[in-house]
């Protein structure tokens, strides 16, 4: 039987919000603690749903008009650190790093304001650091954690969840991680389109 891991608590940070109340619905019914940020933390919260603000954890606020939110070794350490690893479990100990297990992801529509024939300053704010950063590194840890990449996985982990729990298998994981690295290829290649125009 492949390894299975438990789902205990999730950082959610997405930009399209529409899809994501079944899935919070669901994680919530399994008992899953929910961490965020910003306009998703107070969508959470309208759901009726208790949430973590990012910044309780890290103590810093959004800074820099919102560029910086998630950018933290609690953060990173919290999905990052490997459980199986002493020297990793000792120090999340230490720093009081707690775990990440799931990392649920929508990026900033990068393609779409480009479409919208919308001003370069807007179209920077537009390429996403936080959240492509957190898709790196759940799906490079994905022994220990599972990432959602977009609002079109959502319903594939709801499946899952429906079906065996907030539990996932090592390869569920790793379909996971695959879709996620499809999702930061493409649309880094679209950013490096748009710079090469």
């Amino acid at each position: 039987m492949a390894e299975t891991k438990k789902i205990k608590t999730a950082l959610v940070s997405v930009f399209h919000k529409d899809g994501l109340d079944e899935l919070l619905k669901k994680l919530n019914e399994e008992g899953v603690k929910f961490l965020s940020t910003g306009g998703t933390q107070q969508f959470i919260e309208s759901l009726g749903y208790e949430c973590q603000k990012v910044e309780d954890v890290t103590t810093y606020p959004s800074i820099l008009g919102g560029r910086v939110k998630t950018l933290h070794p609690k953060v990173f350490g919290g999905i990052l650190g490997r459980r199986d690893n002493a020297g990793d479990r000792e120090q999340m100990t230490h720093y009081d790093i707690p775990e990440i297990d799931l990392v649920v992801v929508d990026l900033y529509p990068f393609e779409q304001t480009v479409a919208s024939r919308a001003a370069e300053q807007d179209i920077i704010e537009k390429i996403d650091i936080g959240g492509i950063s957190l898709i790196r590194a759940a799906a490079k840890n994905f022994n220990d954690v599972v990432i959602v990449p977009s609002k079109a996985e959502y319903n594939v982990l709801l499946d899952i969840i429906n079906k065996q729990g907030a539990e996932t298998t090592k390869e569920q994981r790793r379909m996971f991680a695959t879709r996620a690295f499809g999702v930061s290829s493409h649309y880094d290649t679209a950013i490096h389109a748009w710079f090469e125009k």
